[in-house]
C-alpha cells in the first residue's frame, strides 16, 4: 500500500510543470475613517481597483493617490477589517460597472450590485439564449465627455408634464437644467413628476436614472413605491446610495448613474439621469480629499470640486446621427442654505448647466406649487426644442408673471389703484393659479396648450375675485374649472387634443377649432 502511494507521489512529482505568475504586491501602512494609504504598487493606475486581502475576504479599494513613495486608496466595502500590514493586489482594471437592460426596474447601490431583494441583476449567460451579448459590457465610471464633432444641436423638447417648467423654462433632450432650492421645496417631486411623464407621453418612454445621494433609505423606498404604483419603475433605474452608505459611495454614486445612462444613450436611445442631490457629492468629496491630505480651498472643498462636477455633467449630451443619435440628459439636484444661490457649490454647478429651476421657499408656503421663481429660472437651451405650438401660446407669459409679481408688491404699498392695474392683477392671479399643480399629476403637453391659450387670451378672465376688488381673494376656482375643461374636451372633442399631440403646431383651423371648444365651454359654464 505504501508502495503505491510513493509511486504516485513520483508520478506526480515527474509531471509537475512550473507556471510563475509575477503579482506586484504592496502593503497598509496607514488606514482610518475609509482611506487606505499603500507602499508598493509602482505601476499602479488612477482609478485602479486594488484587492485587499483581510482573512478569509478579498475587499475591494479604488486607487486615487498616486504620490512617490505611496497610494491614497478608497476603500469599497467594510473598513473595519482592514489592518495596517495586510496585503494588497492589483487587478489591472480601472473601476467600471456592469451595465444591461436587465437593470430596468431595479434598485441597485453604487457599485451595481443589487439592493432590491430580487436575487442578481444579471443572470449568468450559460444556456441563455436570451441574453443578448451586448447586455455583458461594462462601462468605466469615469469616461471622457463626448467630443464637439459627436455632439448635435439640442433640438428634441423632453416634456416633464409641469407647465410653469415646460411653458417658461423648457428643457431638451440632451440638456443640463438645474433644479436649485431650499430643502423641502419639491425638488425631488419635480424629479419624480418628470419620470412619471416620460411614460404616459410616449408609448416607448425614456431610460430614466434616479440617483439617490445620501437619502433615507425609508425616503429611497417610498420613491420606489410612487414609482411602482404610477407604471414608470419598468423604465427606470434606482442607484442609491443612502444616507447610511460610506461618504465613498456618495461621491462614486453619480458616476454609476451616468455609466448606466451612456449604455443607453450609446445605442440610440435617449436618456434621463437625475442626481438627487449634488451638494451631498461635494460634501462627500470634500471629506475623501481631507483625508487624502489634499490641500483644502474656499470653504474648505478642496481645488478641484468644479472638475468633479463639470467632468460629469459634461457627458450629458445629444449625440449626432453619425453616432447613433442617442441623447443623455442629466437633470443635477442642489439644495441652498437659505436661499443662498451665491455658495460655492450652487455657483459652480450653476455655471456648468444649460440654465436652473430656481424654487423659492417664499412661493412655497403662499400655495403657489411648484414654487418656480420665473426671475431667476432659465433655460438656455430649450426654447430651440420646444414645440411650435407651446412657443405660440406661452411667448408672452413669462413677461406677464413678472409685471403682476412686480404690480402685486407696489400694490401692498398703495391705497387706491387704477383699473388698468386691476385688470393686471386679476389677469396675474389667474396665470398664477392655471400653473399651480399638484405632486405626481403631469399634464400632457397639447392638455397644457389648450389651458394656456384660454388663460393667456382671456378666456377665463370672468371667473373673477370677490366683489373684483384687488384685495379679494385668488381666484381658487379656476384650478376646478380648468379641470372641468379638460375633461369637457377629453369627452367630446378628443379629435382636437390628437390632432395637437400629432402635429405639435398651431395652425390656423386648429385655432379656429381651439377657440370654437373653449367658447362653447366658457358659454356652459
Amino acid at each position: 500500500m505504501s508502495y503505491e502511494i510513493i509511486e504516485k507521489i513520483k508520478q506526480q512529482i515527474e509531471g509537475y510543470k512550473e507556471n510563475p505568475k509575477w503579482e506586484e504586491v504592496g502593503k497598509i501602512i496607514e488606514v482610518g475613517d475609509g482611506i487606505i494609504k499603500i507602499s508598493g504598487l509602482l505601476n499602479c493606475q488612477n482609478q485602479e481597483v486594488l484587492l485587499i486581502e483581510s482573512g478569509r475576504e478579498k475587499i475591494k479599494a479604488v486607487a486615487l493617490n498616486l504620490e512617490e513613495e505611496a497610494i491614497g486608496a478608497l476603500v469599497l466595502g467594510d473598513s473595519s477589517l482592514i489592518q495596517a500590514g495586510q496585503t494588497v493586489k492589483r487587478t489591472k482594471q480601472i473601476l467600471s460597472v456592469r451595465v444591461g437592460k436587465e437593470l430596468l426596474g431595479r434598485v441597485v447601490d453604487a457599485l451595481g450590485a443589487p439592493l432590491d431583494g430580487k436575487g442578481p441583476v444579471f443572470s449568468s449567460s450559460f444556456g441563455k439564449k436570451d441574453l443578448e451579448k451586448d447586455d455583458e459590457e461594462f462601462n468605466f465610471l469615469e469616461n471622457n465627455a463626448p467630443d464637439v464633432l459627436s455632439r448635435e444641436s439640442v433640438s428634441q423638447p423632453l416634456h416633464t408634464g409641469i407647465k410653469a417648467i415646460d411653458s417658461m423654462i423648457p428643457i431638451g433632450r440632451g440638456q443640463r437644467e438645474l433644479i436649485i432650492g431650499d430643502r423641502q421645496t419639491g425638488k425631488t417631486a419635480i424629479a419624480l413628476d418628470m419620470i412619471i411623464n416620460q411614460g404616459r407621453e410616449s408609448k416607448k418612454p425614456l431610460v430614466c436614472i434616479y440617483v439617490a445621494i445620501g437619502q433615507k433609505e425609508s425616503k429611497i423606498a417610498k420613491i420606489v413605491e410612487i414609482l411602482k404604483n404610477n407604471g414608470a419603475l419598468d423604465y427606470t433605474i434606482i442607484v442609491s446610495a443612502s444616507a447610511a452608505s460610506p461618504a465613498a459611495f456618495w461621491y462614486l454614486a453619480p458616476f454609476t448613474g451616468c455609466a448606466i445612462g451612456e449604455y443607453f444613450r450609446d445605442k440610440g436611445q435617449d436618456g434621463l439621469v437625475i442626481y438627487d442631490d449634488l451638494s451631498k457629492q461635494a460634501w462627500a468629496w470634500r471629506q475623501i480629499s481631507l483625508l487624502l491630505r489634499r490641500s483644502p480651498g474656499r470653504e474648505a472643498y478642496p481645488g478641484d470640486v468644479f472638475y468633479l462636477h463639470s467632468r460629469l455633467l459634461e457627458r450629458a449630451s445629444k449625440l449626432s446621427k453619425e453616432k447613433g443619435g442617442g441623447s443623455l440628459t442629466a437633470i443635477p439636484i442642489i439644495e441652498t442654505q437659505l436661499g443662498d444661490v451665491t455658495a460655492y457649490i450652487p455657483t459652480n454647478v450653476i455655471s456648468i448647466t444649460d440654465g436652473q429651476i430656481y424654487l423659492e421657499s417664499d412661493l412655497f408656503y403662499q400655495g403657489i406649487r411648484p414654487a418656480v421663481n420665473v426671475g431667476l429660472s432659465v433655460s438656455r437651451v430649450g426654447s430651440s426644442a420646444q414645440t411650435k405650438a407651446m412657443k405660440k401660446v406661452a411667448g408672452k407669459l413669462r413677461l406677464q408673471l413678472a409685471q403682476f409679481r412686480e404690480l402685486q408688491t407696489f400694490v401692498q404699498f398703495a391705497s387706491d389703484v387704477d383699473q388698468a392695474t386691476q385688470e393686471k392683477i386679476h389677469k396675474g392671479r389667474i396665470v398664477t393659479e392655471v400653473l399651480k399643480q399638484t405632486d405626481l399629476n403631469p399634464v400632457p403637453f397639447e392638455n397644457q396648450v389648450l389651458v394656456l391659450y384660454a388663460a393667456l387670451n382671456g378666456y377665463f378672465d370672468k371667473f373673477s375675485t370677490e366683489g373684483g376688488s384687488v384685495s379679494g381673494r385668488q381666484p381658487e376656482q379656476i384650478q376646478k374649472i380648468e379641470a372641468d375643461f379638460l375633461e369637457y374636451v377629453k369627452d367630446l372633442h378628443g379629435e382636437l387634443l390628437e390632432e395637437l399631440k400629432e402635429k405639435r403646431d398651431i395652425t390656423e383651423e386648429i385655432e379656429k377649432k381651439m377657440k370654437e371648444v373653449i367658447e362653447k365651454f366658457i358659454e356652459n359654464t
